[in-house]
């Protein structure tokens, strides 16, 4: 691995970034160019599709569980308020008058909510399930010849490494970025430090390394290097290598990456308990246990318990439980991230704040557990992952030979066709580039949507 750079520490004073690719200026006396971040993710049509994006269960049709759009708001809700504990502590190194005490103390909250507003709109239908079958395909597909050349060979190792091991983290970037046909030529025109904060991973495919947190996946495609190289040079990420592009993470994403964290490990828990998959006694007692290792309340558990005991309504009991939770762990990742500041300025935090509190108590790790043996592994999800892993594979292997075949038959025609104008790829762009339009518009797409999609296709419905 090459490596390039001599820099070895981030600045508070200088590690954000308030203008976007297109312009650093506003005339918006208003808003902050932070705040507009957070309206234009919230109008955009990319976020309010995840309403229709599976969470964890299959969306059902009585039981009120969450989506992507909902568990999108409430993590933001939740980095919001790690943005204001984490700003406000940091805002007491600078003077008043200074730019940085005005960005931290006001401002981090709403880069943090932004970025948790935006942190799932590169996932694809079926989340997890749906990366598994992009990825799949084109493994799958590699050696299947298209007019005499095999799939594989029509990208660079790059590109390629892009296609089989496809990430909704760097598609995540993509969406957010790309100058789609007819829309803005600047994507949403989000600031850099927005933009920073939601990558996890901070390298490209061919950097992946499990060994270390920052490059267990990877956080930019190459249709979107550039855009990544320009974002780290004025955000002023710390590189590991020159080649393969490989960047330390930017301190604001471990407040994104707990907010995460925290929303997931306890809502779905709550999820679980109201469809029926776990009863309310075992709920609360994981709850409790949670509370009191992570706080150690003392007194303040027994009026926790004794509210919880006094409430008739079962959903709203436990509903009760997880506020607490969240509330707790809020607070205790706020104050891991200060006790941690040095490390994390100068990248040598290769941890997450859930994981630093694991190490006070087993009841973080047990929830893990009992939502992956339990929850993760029920038949429902099972049954909608294999299902969305079909559609999604039956969809790629309709659209990208349509795509790459230079005499298309009538059948390719009419799929281009089909394929909306803002990701309608040209004659005159390379394969890949022509390949990633097809995943815009199929990575776009809702769950309900793919399957009609596909039915339509096949014809099981006219």
């Amino acid at each position: 691995m090459e490596t390039s750079g001599t820099k070895t520490s981030m600045q508070w004073a200088t590690c954000y970034a308030g203008k976007s690719e297109q312009q650093s200026n506003s005339s918006d006396k208003d808003r902050s160019r932070y705040q507009r971040d957070y309206d234009r993710i919230i109008f955009s049509s990319s976020f309010r599709r995840l309403q229709n994006k599976t969470q964890v269960f299959p969306l059902p049709g009585t039981a009120f569980v969450h989506n992507r759009l909902t568990h999108s708001l409430e993590v933001a809700s939740v980095g919001r308020s790690l943005g204001t504990l984490v700003g406000r502590s940091l805002a007491q190194q600078f003077e008043k008058d200074s730019a940085a005490y005005q960005f931290y103390f006001y401002e981090l909250s709403n880069v943090v909510g932004a970025a948790c507003l935006a942190h799932d709109v590169g996932n694809p239908a079926f989340g997890h399930s749906g990366e598994d079958a992009i990825s799949n395909y084109f493994h799958t597909f590699q050696e299947t010849a298209i007019e005499g050349t095999r799939l594989r060979d029509f990208y660079n190792p790059k590109e390629w490494e892009d296609l089989t091991s496809f990430e909704g983290n760097a598609n995540a970037l993509r969406t957010l970025t790309q100058s789609f046909n007819g829309k803005s030529r600047t994507g949403k025109e989000l600031s850099y430090a927005t933009l920073a904060a939601i990558l996890k991973y901070p390298c490209e495919s061919v950097g992946r390394n499990k060994a270390q947190k920052h490059t267990k996946k990877y956080g930019f495609f190459q249709s979107e290097k550039s855009i990544f190289a320009t974002l780290a040079d004025e955000i002023q990420l710390i590189q590991e290598s020159a080649e393969p592009a490989v960047y330390k993470r930017h301190p604001f994403v471990y407040l994104v990456e707990a907010a995460d964290d925290i929303c997931y490990n306890i809502i779905d828990m709550e999820d679980a308990h109201r469809i029926g998959i776990l009863s309310k006694e075992r709920v609360a007692v994981a709850f409790l246990n949670l509370i009191e290792g992570v706080d150690d309340p003392g007194d303040d558990l027994a009026r926790i318990n004794k509210t919880y005991h006094s409430i008739g309504d079962d959903n709203e009991s436990i509903a009760y439980l997880r506020s607490k939770c969240i509330n707790t762990l809020t607070n205790a990742c706020a104050n891991v991230f200060l006790q941690n500041e040095s490390n994390i300025l100068a990248a040598d935090f290769n941890s997450s704040l859930i994981s630093e509190l694991e190490s006070k108590t087993t009841a973080i790790g047990k929830i893990e557990q009992m939502s992956l043996d339990e929850i993760y592994r029920h038949p429902k999800v099972l049954e909608i992952e294999i299902a969305g892993f079909n559609v999604m594979s039956g969809l790629l292997a309709m659209y990208v030979p349509a795509v790459l075949r230079e005499f298309k038959n009538p059948i390719d025609k009419t799929l281009v066709r089909l394929i909306p104008n803002q990701f309608k790829p040209s004659e005159e762009q390379s394969p890949y580039l022509k390949t990633m339009c097809v995943l815009d518009h199929i990575s776009s797409m809702t769950d309900a949507y793919a399957v009609e999609h596909y039915r339509k296709l096949t014809g099981i419905q006219v």
